[in-house]
């Protein structure tokens, strides 16, 4: 394989990351947008639509938990493929991407097992409301049992990714999107003639829309990604090649994981305040997702580069894609800021909400958004941390941020919510206090890592002067 067939090795940086970055940065915000489009469509059920959107809060989580190991497990064999690929040896890059799918398909079987025994327990844990639970109940038991969609369309997605040919996982993310849009009115209130599922049609709207992106995002993969051999033969479990990608992937995993975790904890902690707060902390949660996409689209980009570059030895590439990714990541993030501080009451009004909700969404929303600036230089260390092997250091900024410096916060401030009514706000400081100390703890975790690529520079230096010498 020449040098020049893959432009990650030889693409400017500052142009490279635009260019990779934009299609992951769209696929993300659209599939923020069809989140938000389904609580809309949710929330405009006759009577029962604000008590849907409380059910939808409480599904979330789960939701959240199965994105995180389908896209964990990719962006694990994703970096080890791109590595692979820089060392040029498809064929090993071949066996990560077969035994990637392998553990894709012991991960469906583990939600389908959840969603047929586990689902009743979960919801209830959170809500003692007969409609809410139900409604839950219903929508989450489809989103388990046929997650086959959107598991192995995190798998497909990434191996497109480490090639850099994002732009076919973004059309794939782009079908499912449009598809899940196109039916949620439909289903979910019965037009064409079809039974008005309410809850359980949104739930089949999005699976059906992750089962389309799946299907075009392998049809890309079997075409386009030449560079990948393809076999059955490679799905046979390695645990070599299964601890290469959980090395880097199990960190990603839990990061994603946490905030399944900080939600489910969350929405019991906020529950003590009002469940209006829930709703709204619901809602503003998947309005903060279009914002923090951006983020996740640039870390998606910048870990395939730089992981490239780290398995070509490329110290000057390396840097350059640090730089850069965090510098588009910081700017867009502010951008972002600016956005919900400017628009928050027209957002709010999107889900038609009204009273103690409405306005303690837009507080929610007024608040939170400072802290995004820290939360976006955090997610791009995290994608630098993976690239460069450094799993353990993505993996305790992730706990900082989304657990230990949350839920405990969360806590104590809701106290004071309680105590002080009419000042639930006071609990919105929660991220900006997790997210900067957060944010200090990659700067050192950054600088450690650093020294560690000039050592290891270092001593391949003289290792090729002895080579000289002799």
């Amino acid at each position: 394989m020449n040098e020049k067939e893959n432009k990650m090795s030889y693409m400017p940086m500052n142009k490279l990351l635009i260019t990779m970055g934009i299609p992951m940065i769209l696929s993300m915000m659209l599939q923020a947008v069809y989140n938000i489009v389904d609580s809309i469509f949710v929330g405009g059920i006759k009577d029962t639509g604000e008590l849907a959107l409380n059910a939808l809060t409480l599904a979330f989580p789960v939701q959240m938990l199965m994105v995180a190991v389908g896209i964990g497990t990719g962006v694990g064999m994703g970096a080890v493929v791109s590595m692979r690929l820089g060392q040029k040896n498809r064929e090993q890059a071949g066996k990560t991407a077969g035994n990637a799918l392998f553990l894709a398909f012991i991960l469906y079987i583990v939600f389908v097992v959840f969603g047929m025994c586990g689902v009743g327990a979960y919801v209830q844990s959170q809500s003692n409301n007969a409609v809410i639970t139900g409604m839950a109940v219903d929508y989450l038991k489809i989103c388990c049992i046929l997650s086959f969609g959107i598991i192995f369309f995190s798998i497909y997605e990434k191996l497109l990714q480490a090639t850099g040919k994002s732009i076919y996982s973004t059309v794939a993310q782009i079908a499912g999107a449009v598809v899940n849009m196109i039916l949620d009115p439909i289903l979910i209130y019965g037009w064409l003639g079809l039974p008005a599922y309410g809850v359980r049609g949104a739930a089949y709207a999005t699976v059906i829309g992750q089962i389309t992106s799946l299907i075009l995002a392998a049809v890309f993969h079997f075409k386009k990604n030449t560079e990948i051999k393809n076999s059955f033969a490679f799905m046979k479990p390695s645990l070599q090649i299964i601890k290469e990608i959980y090395a880097i992937g199990l960190p990603a995993i839990i990061a994603q994981a946490l905030m399944s975790v900080m939600t489910y904890g969350l929405n019991r902690i906020l529950v003590r305040i009002d469940e209006a707060v829930v709703t709204a902390y619901g809602l503003f949660y998947k309005i903060q997702q279009f914002i923090l996409f951006v983020a996740f689209g640039l870390r998606d980009a910048i870990t395939p580069v730089v992981s490239y570059n780290y398995g070509k030895r490329d110290r000057e590439r390396i840097n350059s894609g640090i730089k850069y990714g965090l510098c588009y990541t910081v700017g867009i993030m502010l951008l972002g800021t600016l956005l919900l501080e400017l628009f928050a009451v027209p957002l709010s009004d999107m889900f038609g909400l009204s009273g103690s909700t409405k306005e303690i969404c837009i507080s929610a929303m007024h608040v939170i958004s400072i802290s995004f600036v820290f939360a976006g230089a955090n997610v791009a260390f995290q994608g630098i941390f993976q690239a460069l092997g450094a799993g353990l250091q993505s993996l305790v900024v992730s706990v900082c941020r989304q657990f230990l410096f949350v839920l405990p916060v969360a806590a104590l401030l809701s106290e004071a919510a309680v105590k002080n009514e009419g000042r639930t706000w006071i609990v919105w400081l929660t991220f900006l206090i997790a997210e900067s100390v957060s944010c200090l703890i990659s700067v050192i975790f950054m600088k450690r890592v650093a020294k560690r690529l000039e050592l290891d520079s270092c001593q391949r230096s003289e290792v090729s002067m002895e080579k000289l010498v002799s």
